[in-house]
C-alpha cells in the first residue's frame, strides 16, 4: 500500500483551519469528562425549543406516507410563500415567492453557494473585521483574494466608506455585510443600508447582507432589500435558527432578484438536495407565528441580558448597552495583553467559557463575547464563579 504521507490535500484545504468552535468544544468536552463542569457562554445556538405547534407539525408530517422522498431543490411552493409573507409583514419587503426566494440548508450553505455563484479564483471579496469567520474561510476555499474592511468601536462598527474607496475596487466582486452585526451587536439602520447599496451600485460589487439576528432584542426588523433599487445589486440571507429556536433544523433562505437567485440555484442543485418535507411544513408553521411568540422569546433574552451585563461588569469589561442580538460584546481591561489571556483565565480558573474576539478578526483582539444561549441559572452560576475569581 502506498505510504499515505505521500498524499497531500488540495491547497484550499491547507489555507483554512478547523472552525474555532469545533476545536474549542472538543477541548471543553474533554475538560467536562475530567469533571470540570464548564459553564459555556460560547456558541450562539438557542437552547430553548421551537413553538410546540412547530414540533407537532414535524411529527405529524413525518407519519405521512409521502414524506420521505426527494424534495424540490427550490423547496415547497408553500414554504417560499411563507417566507415572502414573513418578509412582507415584518420587513416591509415584497418578494416574488416563485422567483426571488431560495430556501437553504442554513446560512453557511448560502455563504458557500453565493460565493461559488459569483466569485472566480483571484476575484476580490470584501469581508468585515470583525466578522463571522465563515466569510473568510469560504472565500479561501473558493480561492478568492480577501480584502478586509475595518469596523471599529470609534467608527460605530460601520464601514469607513472613504477607506473603502482606496481599495482596488475593480478587482472586487462581492462584499459581505452583517447587520444586525455579529459579534458587536450593532443594530441595522436604513441610512447605513442606503450607503452600502449606493457603494455596491457605484462599483458593480454584489452586496450580501447576512441577517439572522433581526428578531432577538429588536423592536423593529430591517432588511437591506427595503432600500430602493437594492434588489439590483443586493442579496439577503435569513434563517429560522435564532428567530424561531431552530438552529439544528438548518432552515434558511436567500432573497434577491430572479437572475441572482437562478445563479445560486445552479450551484446549489449540483451540490446538495431539497430539504426534508416535514421540516419544510414545520417551518411554514413557524413562519406563521404571531407576535406573541417573538415577545415570549425576547422576554427571556431580556432577563438573560441583565445577568450577562453583570458578568461583563465583573470582568471589568466596557460594553455598549444599545447592542442587540444573541450576544454581548465587551472591551477588556487594559491590564490584559489581549482577549485570549482573559478568556483563558476565565476558562481554566473560573470554569466559564467565553469567546475571545480575535476569532472574528484582528479588530476583536481586545474584546470578548458572551452568548445569551444559556439558562438564567447557568448565567448566574457563571457570574458567581467569575466574582469569586476576581475577588
Amino acid at each position: 500500500m502506498q505510504n499515505i504521507s505521500n498524499i497531500q490535500p488540495a491547497n484550499r484545504v491547507k489555507d483554512v483551519k478547523e472552525y474555532y468552535f469545533s476545536t474549542k468544544l472538543k477541548e471543553i468536552a474533554k475538560l467536562n469528562a475530567e469533571g470540570a463542569d464548564i459553564v459555556s457562554l460560547g456558541v450562539g445556538g438557542p437552547d430553548r425549543p421551537p413553538h410546540p405547534d412547530v414540533v407537532k407539525t414535524l411529527c405529524d408530517e413525518a407519519n405521512m406516507p409521502d414524506a420521505h422522498g426527494y424534495q424540490p431543490y427550490v423547496g415547497l411552493p408553500a414554504l417560499r410563500e411563507a417566507y415572502a409573507a414573513w418578509y412582507a409583514k415584518y420587513f416591509n419587503v415584497e418578494l416574488d415567492a416563485a422567483t426571488e426566494i431560495q430556501p437553504l440548508i442554513g446560512s453557511k450553505e448560502g455563504i458557500l453557494h453565493t460565493t461559488l455563484a459569483f466569485v472566480n479564483p483571484g476575484d476580490g471579496v470584501l469581508i468585515p473585521n470583525p466578522g463571522y469567520p465563515t466569510y473568510t474561510s469560504v472565500s479561501k476555499l473558493a480561492e478568492a483574494e480577501i480584502f478586509t474592511y475595518d469596523l471599529t468601536e470609534e467608527g460605530g462598527w460601520e464601514p469607513d466608506f472613504e477607506a473603502l474607496e482606496r481599495l482596488p475596487l475593480q478587482k472586487i466582486k462581492l462584499m459581505w455585510v452583517n447587520y444586525p452585526h455579529m459579534p458587536t451587536g450593532k443594530p441595522a439602520s436604513k441610512a447605513l443600508f442606503e450607503k452600502i447599496v449606493a457603494f455596491g451600485r457605484k462599483h458593480g460589487i454584489v452586496i450580501v447582507n447576512d441577517n439572522p439576528y433581526s428578531f432577538v432584542l429588536h423592536e423593529q426588523q430591517l432588511s437591506i432589500l427595503s432600500v430602493a433599487g437594492a434588489k439590483d445589486i443586493a442579496i439577503e440571507m435569513n434563517s429560522l435558527s435564532k428567530s424561531h429556536n431552530m438552529p439544528g433544523w438548518r432552515m434558511g433562505m436567500i432573497a434577491s432578484n430572479p437572475q441572482f437567485i437562478n445563479w445560486i440555484l445552479k450551484v446549489k442543485s449540483n451540490i446538495d438536495s431539497g430539504q426534508f418535507k416535514p421540516m419544510m411544513k414545520a417551518a411554514i408553521q413557524a413562519l406563521n407565528a404571531d407576535d406573541s411568540w417573538y415577545e415570549a422569546v425576547n422576554k427571556e433574552y431580556r432577563e438573560r441580558r441583565k445577568i450577562a451585563e453583570r458578568i461583563m461588569e465583573a470582568l471589568g469589561c466596557h460594553f455598549d448597552p444599545s447592542q442587540r442580538g444573541l450576544f454581548l460584546w465587551g472591551r477588556i481591561p487594559d491590564s490584559y495583553t489581549d482577549a485570549a489571556q482573559l478568556a483563558d483565565e476565565v476558562l481554566y480558573d473560573a470554569r466559564v467559557f467565553i469567546v475571545p474576539g480575535f476569532i472574528f478578526g484582528s479588530n476583536g483582539n481586545r474584546y470578548v463575547r458572551l452568548s445569551l444561549c444559556a439558562t438564567q441559572d447557568k448565567l448566574n452560576e457563571a457570574l458567581r464563579r467569575i466574582k469569586e475569581l476576581k475577588h
